[in-house]
């Protein structure tokens, strides 16, 4: 698999490198730990924002703080109205 580096996207390259840093090995294990990690790392944050013990606030708190430039989090409440048949 090729990633294109060059010109437009030069970002790329630093995000791979960053990552590689981070996890301290080459850029395509780096790629590959991202892949399996991230994953994990979202369906982890989800579960903590549906935590009963957390105020609305602070479930949008964690969200605002956990969301990136490719993945954000937003926490809504819901209302539902159940009408009963007319008896």
């Amino acid at each position: 698999m090729r990633i294109r580096t060059g010109d437009d996207y030069a970002y790329r390259r630093d995000a791979i490198e960053r990552a590689a840093d981070f996890y301290d090995c080459n850029m395509t294990k780096a790629v590959v730990s991202v892949c399996d990690d991230i994953p994990k790392l979202v369906q982890a944050v989800r579960e903590v924002l549906e935590r009963d013990d957390l105020t609305l606030e602070q479930r949008r708190e964690i969200a605002e703080t956990l969301s990136t430039r490719a993945v954000s989090f937003d926490v809504d409440t819901s209302v539902t109205v159940e009408r009963k048949g007319d008896e």
